[in-house]
């Protein structure tokens, strides 16, 4: 159906009408809201990738289009039957497509329709945009008048990593909720069960922030191959090899993933050498490689580099299109200065 440049609005996959652990005492008080009828018409969820975003919102939306809730969408009904199919015509999401870095006015052109349109199930219209803060200025501009108006019975769900990066004309239509990464307590046993172990599962946890998903996906035999090549990088770096060299060695990997994993070494990295406390950094594994980092560079140096990174980042989330190689090449000289400054 998209286009393009257009957001996916096509059939969805089926919803979990259960909120991942951590994330039940925020959902029973969704419920309790949408009980008592005082849901807002527009939520926005926000929090870092890996803290459940989507599991919140798939949750709400599957009690939101259920004929019968109770605690949770109740399974049963003919509309839990056909969200569990991948399919509901109450139900629009917007989404990026694969390779695209916007949602562009043609997505929202698409809301603003279906918001005018009747319930077809006869209950409410839903909307689900995400990652909200990707639309462009024109499709956040054509999305404010049904945030205005949106007439009876309808929810906007807006999920955001960054919301600071939405319009703040989308935001004050909004009421707004923020995810913070949960208590270790709260999702090390759910972690646990899918990793098989406990301590592996603490060790991925501490090394993505304490964002479960984060930790379940960084602990994929891919990211982990990725990790360790870039460990090889820089222990190569520190022996004095050619960066240049070394990005060509990072050509197929994802920029974006790789400048992921530098920040949070760097994080560790200002960490360490701040406090000279190894208690503190979040790749506990790496420490004999920090301390030889730690000895050729300094603080302030690093803060420039971890700035650098960030901006990287910041532009390829913005839809900047950077030539991957030479972000890798640009970087990768920058920590080869530093280490043998």
């Amino acid at each position: 159906m998209a286009g393009g440049d257009m957001a996916e609005l096509s059939a969805t996959p089926p919803l979990d009408p259960a909120p991942l652990p951590w994330l039940v005492p925020r959902f029973a008080e969704l419920a309790r809201l949408a009980d008592a009828g005082r849901l807002p018409h527009a939520l926005l969820l926000s929090g870092p990738r890996g803290v459940g975003k989507r599991s919140l919102a798939d949750a709400l939306i599957a009690r939101t289009l259920c004929a019968a809730p109770g605690q949770t969408a109740c399974g049963a009904c003919h509309g839990c039957a056909m969200l569990a199919s991948g399919y509901h015509p109450d139900l629009l999401r917007v989404e990026l497509e694969e390779g695209k870095r916007q949602i562009r006015i043609d997505a929202i052109r698409e809301v603003n329709a279906f918001v005018a349109q009747t319930a077809q199930q006869g209950g409410y219209r839903v909307i689900l945009i995400s990652p909200a803060e990707t639309m462009n200025v024109a499709a956040a501009n054509a999305l404010l008048k049904s945030l205005e108006e949106p007439g009876g019975r309808t929810l906007f769900v807006l999920l955001a990593d960054i919301p600071s990066r939405l319009l703040p004309t989308i935001r004050s239509r909004c009421q707004h909720w923020s995810l913070a990464p949960p208590e270790e307590a709260a999702c090390l046993p759910w972690l646990a069960q899918r990793l098989g172990d406990e301590e592996e599962a603490r060790f991925w946890l501490g090394l993505a922030g304490g964002l479960p998903l984060a930790a379940l996906a960084q602990a994929e035999p891919a990211s982990r191959a990725l990790r360790q090549q870039l460990l090889e990088t820089f222990e190569a770096l520190v022996r004095g090899a050619e960066p240049v060299a070394e990005a060509a060695r990072l050509e197929r990997q994802s920029v974006e993933a790789t400048l992921w994993y530098g920040i949070a070494w760097l994080e560790d990295l200002i960490r360490l050498g701040l406090s000279g406390e190894p208690g503190g950094v979040r790749n506990p594994d790496l420490l004999p490689l920090y301390r030889q980092a730690v000895k050729n560079g300094r603080v302030r140096d690093w803060f420039r580099l971890l700035d650098y990174a960030r901006e990287q980042r910041r532009l390829l989330a913005a839809g900047g299109n950077p030539n991957p190689q030479l972000v890798l090449e640009a970087w990768l000289v920058r920590w080869s200065a530093l280490l043998r400054s």
